[in-house]
């Protein structure tokens, strides 16, 4: 820890003289002799860069100090003075703290001590969530051939797949899909039977290259629910890269393979465009939102494109499913774009996910347990900002579960207030739920004995996270529209450090709508206490006399 005389240039107020704290999970900022005071809480885990701005003789005033970066669409700049290299002792403790496993240091994570009433990791139990969806049955098994990650070493140890196909089936299918990911059941209509599968994409290579085995299982698939005469196989990638990809041995499921199969290619990019999309985002709203040429500018980040082209994909599978379709998504390794379609074609088919606990189950499930590579998309501890794996993949399923909730605001049991808390928690390694890319290297690191959930957190204070608008639907299918038009850009998220919005924060409907839910509740608990002394004195008087009418009162049901 450091204590240390420091001026923040903040980029809303100037600069501000103060002291910053350094533990190893964050750095605390305290302003002096400035009212109202100014605070910063910065978790080390979302600092993606330091570096250092100035050089000893640097002039000018609050030229020599450190510039950071963090991964939560902000910048934090420090200066200090020039003599007796004084920023080189807080600079290394930032840095060290900051990258802990670039230094052979642990997460955060693993260091934490905090107690919490409800145990996270029993949120989600694969096999109580497919029995849940009715499963196994007649056409469908589970099977345990990936117990030790043998079959697929990114993803879970249990599996549902169809009951026709043997182990030594999905071995072989498993040889020429990449990553040895095989299609797998995420989801199952309850009544038409149609089934979201997930897996990577097939190995064609440059030959066209074919294999009977997978053939024949897709097939087995599209037989499974009886009234699929064509599979459809929604290959998340442009055409054109799909093709491009034939030329590192992947590729797709040509119509000449799979006849009784249908190719759609969705065109959502891939990680690198999406990243330079948010960058280009951030370039505009931090520290200063672009005003003069504001939709032109948000237009050219291409991100609410990005966004457009992810739900109107999920929007097509969940058609399908609805239809009475099977559907099979893929994109190249199955483990970014097609977590996103899954995932939220299974937002909008199964009310149960749009609950708060249901929802903890959808990212357990189709993002963690799946592999989503969370370790490089995100960097976790590790220094190397600038590496080609890091990407906002993740962020931009939520951004996505947000739009939906703008259009369906009565249909989500969860606030904005716990999507936010989600991404927070995604970049700060406070808790082990996002870290490591998939099951297998979080057994060898022990993430469910030595880390703490998230879920830990947010089930231990739940009505923190609950939308008061939410009306219970069990089979509503959500459709949301899917134009530019009815996108926005998530201000009170991705601008969120502007002071000016800051103080527009908290919705005044939401406030006073919170305001009688907790009258009501008072209502009631009175209401209570005057039945039970009103019953306790009836009991008395019988006990005396014989009962008169006016004695036997009939308790009032309030209907609230």
């Amino acid at each position: 820890s450091t204590d240390k005389d420091i001026i923040y240039i903040c980029p809303f107020s100037g600069a501000v003289k103060g002291k910053v704290f350094i533990t190893n999970y964050r750095v605390f900022f305290r302003s002096i002799e400035v009212d109202p005071a100014v605070y910063l809480d910065v978790p080390l885990g979302v600092i993606s860069r330091i570096e250092k701005m100035g050089g000893a003789s640097s002039r000018g005033e609050n030229s020599y100090g450190l510039d950071i970066t963090c991964k939560d669409m902000r910048n934090l700049r420090f200066a200090l003075k020039q003599e007796g290299h004084s920023r080189r002792d807080i600079f290394e403790i930032l840095f060290r703290y900051a990258f802990p496993l670039s230094h052979g240091l642990p997460l955060f994570s693993y260091l934490s001590q905090e107690k919490f009433e409800e145990n996270g990791w029993n949120v989600y139990s694969p096999i109580q969530e497919y029995r849940r969806q009715g499963l196994p049955n007649t056409t469908w098994r589970i099977t345990f051939l990936n117990k030790v990650y043998e079959l697929c070493d990114t993803y879970p140890t249990i599996l549902v797949v169809p009951f026709k196909a043997t182990d030594e089936d999905l071995r072989k299918v498993a040889a020429f899909r990449s990553r040895n990911r095989i299609p797998v059941l995420s989801w199952i209509h309850p009544e038409n039977q149609a089934v979201i599968m997930r897996c990577s994409q097939p190995l064609v290579g440059m030959s066209g290259k074919r294999n009977k085995d997978d053939e024949r299982y897709l097939d087995t698939i599209r037989e499974a629910n009886g009234q699929t005469s064509k599979l459809t196989i929604f290959d998340a990638r442009p055409n054109v890269n799909a093709v491009a990809n034939k030329a590192t041995g992947g590729g797709y499921e040509g119509e000449d393979a799979y006849q009784n199969a249908e190719l759609v290619f969705l065109d959502i990019h891939n990680i690198h465009v999406m990243r330079e999309s948010l960058k280009k985002l951030k370039d505009i709203v931090y520290p200063n939102v672009e005003e003069s040429h504001w939709l032109s500018s948000l237009e050219s980040t291409h991100w609410l494109e990005h966004i457009k082209l992810v739900l109107s994909g999920a929007i097509q599978v969940a058609d399908k499913i609805s239809s009475g379709n099977s559907v099979v998504v893929h994109c190249s390794d199955g483990w970014d774009r097609t977590a996103q379609l899954t995932s939220l074609s299974m937002l909008m088919l199964d009310s149960y996910f749009r609950t708060l606990s249901g929802f903890e189950v959808l990212v357990q499930k189709e993002w963690i347990s799946f592999g989503h590579k969370f370790a490089s998309r995100i960097g976790h501890g590790d220094k190397n900002h600038a590496d080609a794996d890091r990407s906002p993949i993740f962020l931009q399923f939520i951004d996505c579960v947000w739009q939906m909730t703008k259009q369906f605001p009565t249909a989500f049991e969860f606030n904005e207030q716990f999507l936010i808390t989600i991404l927070d928690h995604l970049y700060s390694c406070r808790f082990g739920t996002f870290l490591y890319s998939c099951d297998c290297a979080r057994d060898d690191n022990e993430v469910k004995t030595k880390t703490i959930s998230l879920w830990s957190l947010i089930n231990s204070d739940k009505m923190k996270y609950v939308n008061p608008f939410y009306t219970m639907e069990s089979s509503r299918v959500l459709y949301p529209v899917a134009s530019m038009r009815h996108l926005e850009l998530w201000v009170t998220y991705y601008i969120r450090w502007n002071p000016r919005i800051r103080q527009q924060q908290q919705n005044p409907v939401e406030q006073r709508y919170r305001e009688l839910l907790a009258l009501r509740d008072q209502y009631l608990k009175k209401l209570e206490e005057l039945q039970l002394s009103d019953s306790a004195r009836i009991a008395n008087n019988s006990t005396n006399s014989p009962a008169s009418p006016t004695q036997i009162a009939h308790h009032v049901q309030t209907p609230f």
